[in-house]
Formats: C-alpha cells, sequence, structure tokens
C-alpha cells in the first residue's frame, strides 16, 4: 500500500496529462475542421459569386448587342436580332441557376446587391426584347446595371474578405458612354 502511495502523484501526473493532450487535440482538431470548413464554403460562394455574374454580363451583353440594330442603334457592332434572342433565352436558363446558388450561399448584403444588378439589368433585356415601356434611355438603364454591378462585386469581396480596394467601373464606364455619344 506504501508503493501505491508513494506512487500516486505520479499516476495523477500520467493521467492529467493525458486528458490534457486528448483535450488540446480535441480542440486543434475542431478548429482545423472548423477552418477547413470556412475555405471549404468559401471556394463554394466564390465559384457562385462569380457564374451570377458571368451570367449577368452575358445576358447585358447581348443585350446591347441586341439594341444595336434596334430602333435606338446607339453600338455599332449589331446581332442578330433571333440569335440573340435565342442566347438570350439560353443565358436566362443559366442565371436562374446561378441565381439559386447566390440565394443559398450568400450572405444578405451580397444577395441584395445581386438582385438590384439583375433587376437592372432585366430592363437592359426588356428593352432589347421590345417589352419595356418607359423604361428611360438605353444609357441611363446602363449607368444603373454598371452601379449594380458595382455594388455586386464590392459586397461579394467584403462577404468572401477580400482585400485591395474599389474595383468600381461604373464611373469610368459612363465617362466612356457618354464620350460614345
Amino acid at each position: 500500500m506504501n508503493t501505491l502511495v508513494t506512487q500516486l502523484p505520479a499516476l495523477l501526473g500520467v493521467l492529467l496529462g493525458t486528458l490534457g493532450t486528448v483535450l488540446a487535440t480535441t480542440v486543434a482538431d475542431r478548429g482545423r475542421w472548423r477552418r477547413s470548413q470556412g475555405v471549404r464554403w468559401d471556394e463554394r460562394r466564390l465559384d457562385a459569386y462569380a457564374e451570377f455574374a458571368r451570367v449577368v454580363k452575358e445576358i447585358q451583353a447581348v443585350s446591347v448587342r441586341a439594341l444595336a440594330d434596334g430602333p435606338r442603334g446607339a453600338y455599332p457592332a449589331g446581332a442578330d436580332r433571333d440569335a440573340a434572342l435565342a442566347r438570350l433565352a439560353d443565358a436566362d436558363v443559366r442565371h436562374t441557376l446561378a441565381w439559386e446558388d447566390v440565394l443559398l450561399l450568400g450572405d444578405a448584403a451580397t444577395v441584395r446587391a445581386a438582385r438590384t444588378w439583375r433587376d437592372a439589368v432585366w430592363a437592359v433585356e426588356n428593352l432589347a426584347r421590345g417589352t419595356a415601356a418607359g423604361a428611360g434611355s438605353l444609357a441611363d438603364l446602363l449607368h444603373r446595371a454598371n452601379e449594380g454591378r458595382d455594388a455586386f462585386y464590392l459586397a461579394a469581396r467584403d462577404s468572401l474578405g477580400v482585400r485591395g480596394g474599389s474595383v468600381a467601373q461604373s464611373n469610368f464606364l459612363r465617362q466612356r458612354l457618354d464620350a460614345g455619344r
């Protein structure tokens, strides 16, 4: 019994050391798992934002080209109207799918900004389709769409933790569009 009492502090030390190791390993593993999950969701969020941006920008570009041959033909490189409408229909399907990813993965500020940009581009698309009544001038609609894109990129970059300053393009594009008139 005397030997057990003399060895008891050593046994308690081993037991406490083992418990401490298990606890430290568990905490470290949880932290590592959380970080890996964060990276995983950030990658998916980036993909969702990028696909949404690509398809919305495509809708805007195709719409503007379709308008080049229309009655407000402000752009020289017109597109065949039937081909443009078919391409818009295809892009609308891809837009719907990309929108669902943004809704699923985006934070509230990014979803709001995406909706604003999408609505502004829809106005340009409706003008190209000939379904816009009193929508305003093409230049005004494009300014609104460009400002919406800037707000979306700002919110998306903030959501992803991307630093590096502003990437706003709307003022530059406004000057370029105004200079072309």
